[in-house]
């Protein structure tokens, strides 16, 4: 990830990072020209999914799974032998 310096347009380097949560962070950044020399902070946070994980499939699986009714269970893995 790079960070670029908001004032004079540079790299910039992050110095620190506070994360608030697993979706927010605070980055502590400076400029990495001398003659700047800005710090600042900067908001990194988690916008949406593009792609679901495929970690979570099987354990959303799971779930329907053994929400299902045991008829409408032994229905899906009679159609899932078929594959």
């Amino acid at each position: 990830m790079r960070v670029f310096c908001p004032e004079c347009g540079e790299k910039a380097r992050i110095q620190k990072t506070n994360r608030i949560s697993t979706s927010y962070a605070d980055l502590y950044c400076s400029c990495s020209d001398p003659e700047c020399g800005h710090s600042f902070v900067m908001n990194l946070s988690f916008s949406h999914t593009l792609s679901p994980s495929a970690k979570n499939t099987t354990e959303l699986v799971t779930a329907l799974v053994n929400s299902m009714s045991p008829e409408k269970a032994k229905e899906l893995h009679n159609q899932l032998a078929m594959f």
